[in-house]
């Protein structure tokens, strides 16, 4: 018979990888739509609009990269 074989969590790349992405994307968009919020409440410019949300898409992506990297080297 078949035995069935589990991968302990700390070596299942594939689950790390899905939970890192769906962290990077979740953080993306909230950031992205806070910039956007911010941008239409605060600037009457619009180059200052888009600079706002690429200000905070940039800010998420870069809380997900440092979390995901946090976690990677953990183990």
């Amino acid at each position: 018979m078949a035995e069935s074989k589990e991968i302990p969590s700390q070596y299942d790349l594939d689950a790390k990888w899905d939970a890192y992405l769906d962290l990077g994307v979740r953080r993306f968009v909230y950031s992205s739509a806070t910039g956007v919020l911010a941008g239409l409440l605060l600037f009457r410019s619009p180059v200052l609009h888009w600079a706002s949300v690429a200000f905070g898409a940039g800010v998420g992506i870069g809380s997900a990269y440092s979390e995901c990297s946090h976690k990677f080297n953990e183990a």
